[in-house]
């Protein structure tokens, strides 16, 4: 059972109801204003992770994991309603899908992001994961406002085509069609997602457009990481963390 602490974050699986009703509740302040419930039927399917902070009544930091025996389980998973994913299909071993990752307003410390790839390379090495994989999601739905970053993402960290996920759903941004873009290096990271940037790190790669999602008010893309090809050196940096 994950139990990985860190300074003074502590990461664990939820094992009670109140555990997930936290976690319920952070995800809802964070993706709804919390004005609404966020809860959807992958929910009970999904081990909920809490990011704790010594003393503290409520998680700093949440996500939860659906884990598949392999390719052929991929309709199960929340992406396959954004994404078409038959080619993940013929994915060999197993897969785990990480999805509604977020960090309490406010709270800025690094070492939350850290502890919580920490308690994902853990489950990944207890569970023989060899594909993690979500959507990471910017805030808003102008895609104009993420013009480098996108343009980055194209350029450089496209999916393999033997994996490239295929268009679904019925708004999208197709970044990868039209004229190319010289991206600024800067504003490009400025503007990507905190956890897409970790994905992109370890040599993580994305869907060739962006599903406008106006429920939750995002852009996102879907985003894999095959574990067998995360560096040598990001590998034991993870495993650190996950050692604690």
């Amino acid at each position: 059972m994950l139990n990985l602490r860190r300074g003074r974050y502590h990461a664990r699986i939820a094992r009670s109801p109140a555990d997930r009703e936290a976690a319920l509740a952070l995800r809802a302040l964070c993706f709804r204003g919390g004005t609404r419930p966020d809860e959807d039927v992958h929910d009970a399917f999904c081990h909920h992770v809490l990011v704790e902070e010594g003393g503290s009544a409520a998680p700093v930091c949440t996500f939860r994991l659906l884990p598949l025996a392999a390719g052929r389980e991929i309709g199960r998973s929340y992406s396959a309603q954004y994404y078409g994913l038959s080619a993940l299909r013929d994915f060999d071993g197993p897969m785990v899908e990480m999805g509604r990752f977020c960090i309490a307003p406010g709270r800025r410390d690094p070492d939350i992001l850290r502890v919580a790839w920490g308690a994902m390379a853990a489950w990944v090495d207890d569970h023989d994961v060899r594909l993690l994989f979500g959507c990471s999601s910017f805030g808003g739905t102008e895609a104009e406002a993420y013009a480098d970053a996108f343009a980055l993402l194209r350029e450089r960290h496209l999916a393999p085509r033997r994996w490239l996920p295929r268009v679904k759903a019925p708004d999208v941004f197709r970044f990868a069609c039209g004229r190319r873009r010289k991206p600024d290096l800067r504003r490009a990271m400025l503007a990507m997602p905190p956890l897409l940037r970790s994905y992109l790190l370890m040599g993580g790669w994305v869907s060739d457009h962006a599903v406008v999602d106006r429920d939750l008010d995002t852009l996102h893309v879907f985003t894999g990481l095959e574990t067998g090809a995360i560096p040598p050196a990001r590998k034991r940096l993870l495993r650190g963390v996950a050692a604690g």
